[in-house]
């Protein structure tokens, strides 16, 4: 009966309030090949290159990363798309100055992605940057700054923003299908391996480690930093929450309606299942609040729960959200679809559907052609500014865990009220005199 009811759904053809765009419409002239660039082409930059190389209205003209190995795959899969192949390098600053490259992915590991974000910024280029947006608060601020001063296209990669099947899951909400909504919950719910223990040692023969490490306060490799492990340690990463955390956190923060900062956050955490190498918390529980938003007077509230440990669904998604009204609920799953549910618990509207990253791309690059054409470019559905509030989340609810109490925060400066060691993990140390980092930290 479910199914059925599932077959019997809206597919997406009634009206929207919250426009979708895609970067060429059927039909519609072919344009001239847009040069881009994939900076960090391995883990989810590979799934960006092999979109990329499948399109034809862009051309992949350079790819970038300090491996080798990674280096040399990545141009490979260009070539095998069909196409010539790019231009390769270790340092981004190669790419960065090339005048003919217009757009840039960043796929990094977090701690490069402020640093190299506003150095393409300021070489004039369109980025797309993976999430989190930034490695910590103050970065997050700079890069808003760095898009707007430069008039350039900067679109985080929470791609759930522009999936139809979420923004109609959004429409709803905005039109009070559950009445007002007051709390919004998000939750990471996965069972995760241990990283293990391990000592300094030598990098593999080809690994730049020193040009991994760019900007960030320098660390001996060891054999559980890479690949993909370095988001468990403070220096390179933003822990779980910043990694599959945030895509639910920003899902949260866009259906609840909040376009501000928190005044108020508290955390609680630790490892409590996990006796290995990561600095983050495998267990964890933070609470952001905002005073009244959209003209009521009604505080409202975003719960994050994560346990790295649980292999068990909740709610009906593994990783997900809730939204609770004065008059009912709705549940999502980013790959899985939503239920509305009216007072009672009744089930009243439905749908199946999954993030789309290539409408994520589209929206991107509708932007960058804009600009390109003349125009200003238009806020994209992930723009810098939703990137940095998002991350902010996660930065205050790290910080709130770590040191274990409430955070109270003033949204306009930036900052954390009458607490000098909270306010000072809103920025980073870094290389001293290394020239990725920021301007302003």
């Amino acid at each position: 009966m479910r199914e059925a009811r599932r077959m019997m759904l809206k597919s997406g053809a009634a009206a929207v309030a919250l426009p979708l765009v895609t970067a060429v419409a059927r039909g519609a002239e072919p344009v001239a090949p847009l040069p881009v660039a994939v900076i960090g082409p391995g883990g989810m930059g590979r799934s960006h290159l092999e979109h990329l190389a499948r399109r034809d209205d862009v051309r992949v003209a350079w790819v970038c990363d300090v491996d080798a190995d990674r280096l040399a795959a990545a141009k490979s899969l260009v070539v095998e798309a069909g196409h010539d192949e790019p231009q390769g390098s270790a340092d981004l600053r190669d790419v960065l100055a090339d005048k003919d490259v217009k757009a840039v992915w960043i796929a990094t590991p977090d701690h490069w992605h402020g640093p190299a974000a506003i150095l393409a910024a300021d070489a004039g280029k369109h980025v797309y940057v993976e999430k989190p947006a930034c490695h910590n608060f103050r970065e997050g601020r700079l890069m808003v700054e760095a898009a707007r001063r430069n008039r350039i296209a900067m679109q985080v990669g929470t791609q759930a923003r522009s999936a139809p099947m979420i923004r109609r899951a959004i429409d709803k909400l905005r039109a009070g299908a559950i009445g007002e909504v007051i709390v919004a919950k998000a939750w990471n719910s996965q069972r995760r391996g241990s990283i293990g223990k391990e000592k300094p040692s030598d990098p593999p023969a080809s690994l730049a480690y020193d040009q991994w490490v760019g900007p960030a306060a320098w660390q001996p490799y060891q054999k559980n930093l890479l690949p993909g492990v370095w988001r468990f340690w403070r220096n390179f990463g933003c822990g779980d929450i910043g990694n599959d955390g945030v895509h639910e956190i920003d899902i949260a923060r866009f259906g609840l309606g909040v376009d501000e900062h928190p005044d108020r956050v508290a955390g609680l955490g630790g490892k409590y299942f996990f006796d290995d190498d990561q600095e983050f918390p495998d267990t964890q529980v933070c609470v952001w609040e905002w005073p009244g938003a959209g003209g009521s007077t009604k505080r409202r509230q975003l719960v994050f729960e994560q346990r790295d440990w649980s292999p068990y669904v909740q709610e009906g998604h593994e990783n997900g959200n809730a939204f609770y009204g004065t008059k009912g609920m709705l549940t999502l799953g980013k790959r899985t679809g939503w239920q509305l549910y009216s007072e009672r618990n009744k089930l009243i509207d439905e749908e199946v559907g999954s993030v789309d990253l290539i409408a994520h791309h589209d929206d991107f690059l509708d932007s960058v052609r804009t600009a390109i054409a003349g125009g200003e470019p238009r806020r994209t559905h992930a723009d810098i500014e939703e990137g940095h509030r998002s991350a902010a989340l996660v930065h205050l609810g790290n910080i709130a865990c770590r040191l274990a109490r409430t955070l109270h925060f003033d949204a306009a400066a930036e900052r954390i009220i009458g607490d000098d060691e909270a306010q000072a993990l809103l920025t980073r140390a870094y290389r001293a005199g290394h020239w990725a980092v920021p301007r302003g930290v």
